[in-house]
């Protein structure tokens, strides 16, 4: 499973684990490759994007996508599902009704963001929402020892946040896959969506399920380690004090 991840623009973070930052949002996806299974944790900002990933998963890996992640219900990281045909679809409880209700507000931010309207329309209208909801915690098991565990974090940084937690072997840390619970390439945003006075006990039990020697990997920036999430946690507790 070790590949040339960087070879296709992807940071490796881990056997059969690794991400990628994409362009324009800077938003991350990340692949976890089991024996039979393989995860990818977000879909990028577009139809066109999703495309690109499942080319290049198919292209690292040699096999395809079998099951989909998604960490919260914001177009940049929602709007390629549909590129994916046949896969498990997982979100956090409750997400499933407001994407089925919600495509117009997604093709309303995405074109808001600079995505061209027929791209945007396409993607909304072929939105995928999830066929399995996570609530509390879930285990995937992509076969030959590799499970990774699904925790429903929120409402937080959006009313739906879903974390991954890839725990380590063979001497390699474990991975936290954080969505923008976590963000490290500017400060944390909370939108319209957000539940401000949630978000630090949400990096805390990010914490818990990582621990000291984990990578946390941000919805948009470089990967993190856990002083890092302190500070972000302790200045999330401060900037929403009153909320």
């Amino acid at each position: 499973m070790d590949v040339a991840w960087e070879d296709f623009g992807w940071e490796r973070l881990g056997n059969g684990v690794g991400r990628r930052r994409l362009p324009g949002w800077d938003a991350t996806v990340a692949l976890v490759a089991g024996a039979e299974g393989v995860l990818l944790y977000d879909t990028g900002s577009t139809l066109r994007e999703g495309v690109e990933l499942r080319r290049q998963a198919e292209a690292l890996l040699g096999r395809r996508v079998t099951h989909i992640a998604l960490s919260h219900p914001h177009f940049d990281h929602v709007l390629g599902t549909a590129a994916f045909a046949g896969v498990r679809v997982y979100g956090s409880a409750g997400l499933t009704a407001l994407l089925r209700d919600g495509e117009q507000g997604l093709y309303g931010d995405a074109v808001r963001q600079g995505v061209p309207e027929d791209e945007a329309a396409r993607s909304a209208d072929t939105l995928v929402v999830p066929h399995h909801e996570v609530d509390g915690e879930q285990a995937l098991d992509l076969g030959g020892g590799r499970r990774v565990l699904l925790a429903d974090l929120g409402p937080a940084h959006s009313s739906h946040d879903l974390a991954v937690l890839v725990p380590g072997s063979d001497g390699e840390p474990p991975v936290v896959l954080c969505g923008d619970l976590v963000e490290e390439s500017g400060d944390p945003q909370a939108g319209p969506d957000a539940v401000p006075a949630r978000w630090p006990a949400a990096l805390e039990r990010l914490l818990e399920l990582g621990g000291e020697d984990a990578l946390y990997v941000p919805g948009h920036g470089a990967v993190v380690d856990a002083a890092f999430v302190r500070k972000q946690r302790a200045a999330l507790a401060e900037r929403f004090a009153t909320a």
